[in-house]
C-alpha cells in the first residue's frame, strides 16, 4: 500500500471522533488534585488534575460550572466528571468537566450528585409542576416486579381501603442492568401518550421494595427518571424504605416511603369515606330544618305585613250580604208573583178551552169530514154531521 500524507488537522479531527466514540472516555469519572487553575474572565474554568502517575488537562466551561465554582481550588483533591476529547487547535488532550465533587465521595453517590444537579437544572424536580392526587381513583396502575413483595403489599393495602378501584398492573425487571429500560417501558406502556386519557389510569404506582443502593439504581438511572417525568398522569414513587431517596422519588409528583404507603396515599379508606358521607349527611339534614324553619318565619312575618297593609274589607263584605239578601228576596217575590200569574191565566185559558164548554152541556157540530158547522143555514137536509159531547161523539144525518 502506498504511503500517504495526511494534513494534521485530519489526523487531529480522526482522534477527536475516536475518543468521542469511546465508551469508557466518554463518560468518564477522574479523580486527582487540581493544579494550574485559571478562571477566565468569560465564566470558564481551566486547569489540571495530577496525581503522582501522571496529569490531564480539564476544561470546565460556564455553563457546566455553575453552583461548582467554589469547589474548584489549587490544591483541592476533586473527583471530575466528563469525557475525553481533544482540542484540535493545540492537539491537546483533555477533559471536557461537565461536574465535580470532592475527593472522599464514592463514584456512585458522585454520579447521583452529577445527575441530580442536572435534572434539577432542567426542571424536572420544580414542584411547580407537581400534580395533586385523585381523591377517589376508578383505576391504579402498578409498575414493579412481578415476583417481589411489592405487589403483594400494594395490592392488599389497596383491596382493605378501595376495592372500587380497578389495577392495572405491569411487571417490570426492578434490578440488574436491564431494570431500567424495563421499568420505563413499562410506565410508557400503562398510559401511552397516543391513547385516550380515559383509557389510562387515574394514578401510577411505581417502585419496589428496599435493598442495597445497587439494587435501587436503575431507579436513578435517566430512562426512569425520563418516563415518570413524562408520564400524563400522577406518579407515586415508592422505592425501597424510608430512608432511601432516589431520583425517581424527586421527580415523581409524590414520594412514598414503601410500596405500602404508596397504596394507602393513592387509595382513600372506604371506612372513613362512609364516616364522612354519614356525617355529611348529618349536616346537611340540620342545615335543611334551619333552612325551613327560616324560610317559614320569613313567609308568615311577610303574610303578617300584607294582611296589616290590605285595606278593612268587613264594611264591604256587610254591604254585599245586605245586598245579597235584597235581592234574594226580591227573586222570590217575583217568582211567587208570576207562578200566580201564570195559574190566573191558565186557569181562564181553560174556562175558556173547547172542552170546559162541552162540560157545561154544549155539544159541537161538525161534517163527516171534520169541518165545524157554525150555523144551521150551513148545512141542507140529507147531510151528514158529527155531534161531539163531553163523553163522545154520534153520527147523524139532518131531517129537517
Amino acid at each position: 500500500m502506498a504511503a500517504e500524507v495526511r494534513p494534521v488537522w485530519q489526523v487531529v479531527r480522526y482522534l477527536k471522533e475516536l475518543l468521542g466514540r469511546d465508551q469508557v472516555l466518554s463518560d468518564l469519572w477522574v479523580g486527582g488534585e487540581v493544579a494550574n487553575l485559571t478562571a477566565a474572565s468569560s465564566g470558564h474554568l481551566y486547569f489540571t488534575l495530577k496525581d503522582a502517575g501522571g496529569q490531564l488537562r480539564c476544561v470546565f466551561f460556564r455553563n457546566s460550572n455553575m453552583g461548582q465554582r467554589n469547589l474548584v481550588a489549587n490544591g483541592a483533591s476533586l473527583i471530575a466528571h466528563g469525557a475525553v476529547t481533544v482540542y484540535e487547535l493545540r492537539g491537546d488532550v483533555q477533559l471536557l468537566v461537565d461536574f465535580v465533587q470532592p475527593a472522599g465521595v464514592g463514584a456512585q453517590q458522585a454520579e447521583f450528585e452529577r445527575r441530580r444537579a442536572r435534572f434539577e437544572a432542567e426542571g424536572l424536580f420544580d414542584p411547580a409542576r407537581k400534580r395533586a392526587l385523585p381523591r377517589f381513583p376508578r383505576s391504579i396502575g402498578v409498575v414493579t416486579s412481578a415476583r417481589g413483595a411489592a405487589i403483594h403489599d400494594i395490592t392488599t393495602v389497596l383491596a382493605r381501603r378501595w376495592p372500587l378501584a380497578t389495577i392495572r398492573f405491569r411487571p417490570a425487571i426492578v434490578q440488574g442492568e436491564e431494570a431500567a429500560v424495563s421499568v420505563a417501558e413499562a410506565v410508557r406502556e400503562i398510559a401511552p401518550h397516543g391513547a385516550r386519557p380515559d383509557r389510562w389510569p387515574d394514578v401510577l404506582i411505581v417502585g419496589r421494595g428496599g435493598g442495597a443502593n445497587d439494587d435501587l439504581s436503575a431507579f436513578n438511572e435517566e430512562p426512569v427518571v425520563r418516563a415518570i417525568f413524562g408520564c400524563p398522569i400522577p406518579v407515586v414513587s415508592a422505592v425501597g424504605h424510608e430512608k432511601d431517596v432516589t431520583l425517581a422519588d424527586l421527580v415523581a409528583d409524590v414520594r412514598a416511603p414503601t410500596p405500602s404507603a404508596a397504596a394507602e396515599m393513592v387509595a382513600p379508606d372506604r371506612l372513613d369515606v362512609a364516616r364522612q358521607v354519614d356525617a355529611l349527611r348529618a349536616r346537611q339534614d340540620v342545615r335543611m330544618t334551619r333552612t325551613i324553619a327560616v324560610a317559614r318565619e320569613v313567609v308568615g312575618r311577610a303574610s303578617q305585613g300584607m294582611a296589616r297593609r290590605l285595606p278593612d274589607t268587613a264594611p264591604l263584605h256587610r254591604r254585599v250580604a245586605l245586598h245579597a239578601d235584597s235581592l234574594r228576596h226580591h227573586l222570590l217575590r217575583t217568582t211567587s208573583e208570576a207562578r200566580e200569574r201564570i195559574a190566573g191565566s191558565v186557569n181562564r185559558l181553560h174556562a175558556l178551552s173547547p172542552e170546559a164548554t162541552l162540560l157545561r152541556g154544549y155539544a159541537l157540530v161538525s161534517t163527516a169530514d171534520g169541518t165545524p158547522v157554525p150555523r144551521a143555514s150551513s148545512v141542507a137536509r140529507g147531510d151528514a154531521i158529527e155531534v161531539r159531547w163531553s163523553d163522545g161523539n154520534r153520527a147523524a144525518r139532518v131531517e129537517s
